[in-house]
């Protein structure tokens, strides 16, 4: 048995970096990368961002593959990942801090009018414009899991209101949540900011269509580090030409990189930032060594995925 780390992701984390730390964590384990890959057939867990189009053929004895990350759409729709093959996610407290800090950020850059002030200064020109009040702005937060909670405490603990929604009901001290599709639109017409960090399965594709979008409060400001499977791209650039939302921030896009030719890059009421909101681990590939370690031992895995599920 062996462990391949395979992260495959340019501008991150190497390999090699990766491996010596679950190394640490695993004397005496073999744990490979690429470059030391050997015989295919001895590895049984792989530790990939994305897995790759032929990568499981080439992994005839895999067990299970970890995502370095928490999204796994992309891994429990490949077409040639084995029905055996489990699946597991991490779930780490450091870039979920990270996510409710973009959202956070880009929310006080828009509250505080510093897009404003920049146009302003640019111009030589004085112009005070009273900020929002903080206990009168609305925030949503759509998805409640590890990620979202994280958010909708982060967003409460600052003096916001804080309106969460999730597919089940969840319940988080100081905050209003509300659950099912069919509350969904009424909730977006509250909010001041809207923040989505909702996983991508069948019912959340395409989700924010030109309907939906025509829900939000006018001049309200989307915000995305979820999926970018999430927004319908083409209906929101539309919506947004008639300021319903007024504003998007998208960490996350259909199609990643995003081409240079996209729209969206030009759009004046678009911010992309690429795919940056989490990007530190922290202590988080303890898990993938310890995934490694219940695997071998036939023990319950941490953070299993529901393959039919999708997260």
């Amino acid at each position: 048995m062996a462990l391949l780390i395979d992260g495959g992701l340019s501008g991150w984390m190497t390999d090699a970096e990766i491996a010596d730390q679950v190394r640490a964590q695993l004397p005496g384990a073999d744990v490979r990368t690429p470059d030391t890959l050997g015989n295919a057939d001895e590895i049984t867990m792989v530790a990939v961002v994305t897995l790759r189009d032929g990568q499981p053929a080439k992994l005839p004895n895999l067990q299970l593959v970890q995502k370095l990350g928490a999204g796994v759409e992309t891994i429990v729709k490949h077409p040639a990942l084995p029905d055996h093959v489990r699946v597991a996610r991490l779930k780490p407290d450091a870039p979920a801090r990270e996510i409710a800090e973009w959202f956070l950020a880009y929310i006080l850059r828009a509250h505080r009018n510093m897009p404003v002030h920049e146009t302003e200064q640019a111009k030589s020109t004085w112009t005070p414009v009273e900020p929002r009040y903080t206990p009168d702005t609305v925030v949503g937060v759509l998805g409640l899991g590890h990620i979202g909670g994280r958010t909708a405490r982060m967003l409460r603990d600052i003096g916001l209101q804080v309106k969460g929604w999730s597919r089940t009901p969840k319940e988080i001290d100081g905050v209003d949540c509300r659950h099912g599709y069919d509350s969904l639109p009424d909730l977006l017409g509250e909010c001041d900011h809207v923040c989505a960090i909702l996983p991508s399965t069948p019912e959340t594709v395409g989700l924010f269509n030109a309907d939906l979008l025509s829900s939000m409060k006018p001049g309200s400001q989307l915000l995305n580090a979820g999926r970018g499977d999430l927004i319908d791209e083409t209906a929101l650039m539309q919506a947004l030409d008639a300021g319903t939302p007024g504003h998007a921030v998208l960490d996350v896009v259909s199609q990643e990189p995003l081409p240079a030719d996209n729209p969206l890059w030009s759009h004046p009421r678009v911010t992309i930032t690429p795919h940056v909101s989490g990007w530190h681990l922290g202590d988080a590939l303890n898990d993938v060594a310890e995934n490694y370690r219940r695997l071998t031992a036939g023990e319950p895995l941490l953070h299993e995925v529901d393959r039919a599920r999708g997260y």
